[in-house]
């Protein structure tokens, strides 16, 4: 990152804290993304306060990320109670207490407010012209992208409302690719020249390839199995139903492999209610394929790591995905990606160097990409050769300066060139 003046940032994430473990509830990449970009700018010599919701009484006030990074938790029980569909509810009581934390900060002065997703857009919006700073957005997912998707039930027309003024609110919209930025523009008119494409990164410190058989050892699976793995949060948006139809299409085109396959599924229901787990197992049970599924949940880092090492092939089959921080994550472990052809996917996947991507989301049209790794060799060892290289290109030390970027573009008011990685070259 280049030496300039370091800078204050104000972080809005309202609905949920880098500080949450992925995969549980509503966190997911957002909340990696958060933890590790404020950590690198933090680095850098910048300052980031992150502004969330208290979701347990029992937090304080003020959690220390890293050295340079607060954590600071907004609210009290009429906050914590809601769900995430009914945030819009206290956003003003959210922005009253945003206000009132930071005028406790000695001497404050931020530089700018990112905010995080649409709910925390109304929030920037009201502190940006208090504390006098400009707005930097990150909408992480649009509601429009989603609805696209056939997303059921469908994004409430409030949401798409608030996404719309916040794209006109903002002085730098920050997409995470070339995908998102084109949704930008076409699905909500947003001026090209404020969009700023950067995308997220690897850790690769936690994520680098490990001994197959010692991590499924550690991780208790069957060492003479063909492992697919999919990792997520649990809702119709992910595709974990498509896995298990993909996986009994698969043992029913080639029964030889309903002794050879073992399907890993690690997530947890995430604004669906806790039922939809059990409706997954269910659609096992009747596609005939419940003792060939491990469902497991949401693991640690440390964990994950593992998991990605243990499986022969990720399987990925989002019906929309603004990054797909699972499959860059797998890729630098060394396990390739079998991927849905939506959004960021054709981004954080190289078809046919990293991974394959697979039009539509038919369950034949899957198992036929499946069948293709596992019966080739010599292509898997080229795709897990591939997503390492293509992996070893995002750093979040990349996307922190990106983002740096960004704000010395809004802070100094001038307009905001279209940026696009190395990365998609």
């Amino acid at each position: 990152m280049p030496h300039t003046r370091p800078h204050r940032i104000a972080m809005i994430s309202m609905h949920t804290s880098p500080l949450a473990s992925p995969g549980v509830g509503d966190a997911g990449g957002m909340n990696v993304y958060l933890a590790e970009v404020s950590r690198q700018l933090a680095a850098a010599g910048n300052e980031v306060d992150i502004f969330t919701r208290r979701t347990s009484a029992e937090l304080a006030d003020r959690q220390r990320l890293a050295t340079g990074v607060q954590v600071h938790n907004i609210g009290g029980s009429e906050i914590a109670s809601k769900e995430k569909n009914d945030l819009p509810e206290v956003l003003q009581n959210f922005t009253a207490g945003v206000l009132e934390r930071a005028a406790e900060i000695p001497e404050l002065r931020y530089d700018a407010v990112h905010a995080h997703y649409w709910l925390s857009g109304p929030v920037a919006q009201a502190v940006a012209p208090i504390w006098n700073v400009p707005i930097i957005a990150s909408m992480h997912t649009l509601g429009a992208a989603k609805n696209l998707a056939r997303q059921q039930p469908p994004e409430p027309a409030h949401r798409l409302r608030v996404e719309q003024q916040l794209v006109e609110a903002a002085d730098v919209l920050v997409a995470n690719t070339p995908a998102e930025r084109q949704d930008l523009m076409l699905l909500t008119g947003a001026d090209p020249e404020r969009v700023l494409v950067v995308p997220p990164g690897v850790n690769h410190e936690s994520f680098h390839p490990g001994d197959q058989w010692a991590a499924r050892m550690q991780l208790g699976l069957p060492v003479d199995r063909r492992i697919l793995l999919f990792v997520g949060r649990l809702q119709p948006l992910k595709g974990p139903d498509i896995v298990i139809r993909s996986v009994a299409e698969l043992v029913r085109e080639r029964p030889s492999l309903r002794n050879e396959v073992h399907l890993v599924v690690c997530g947890g229901p995430s604004g669906v209610g806790p039922g939809y787990l059990q409706e997954l197992h269910e659609l096992a049970m009747a596609t005939g394929i419940a003792d060939l599924v491990e469902f497991r949940p949401p693991a640690t880092a440390s964990r994950l790591v593992d998991l990605y090492r243990s499986a022969d092939v990720l399987l990925m089959p989002s019906r929309s995905e603004s990054f797909g921080l699972v499959a860059l994550e797998s890729q630098a472990a060394g396990t390739p990606v079998v991927a849905a052809r939506v959004g960021g996917l054709t981004s954080s996947v190289a078809p046919g160097s990293s991974g394959l991507l697979v039009d539509g989301h038919d369950p034949v049209d899957w198992a036929a990409a499946i069948d293709r790794l596992l019966a080739q060799p010599e292509l898997l060892a080229a795709l897990t050769a591939g997503g390492l290289a293509h992996a070893s290109q995002f750093d979040w030390s990349l996307t922190a300066a990106g983002l740096a970027a960004g704000y010395r573009r809004a802070i100094a008011g001038n307009g905001v060139d279209v940026v696009e990685s190395a990365n998609y070259e």
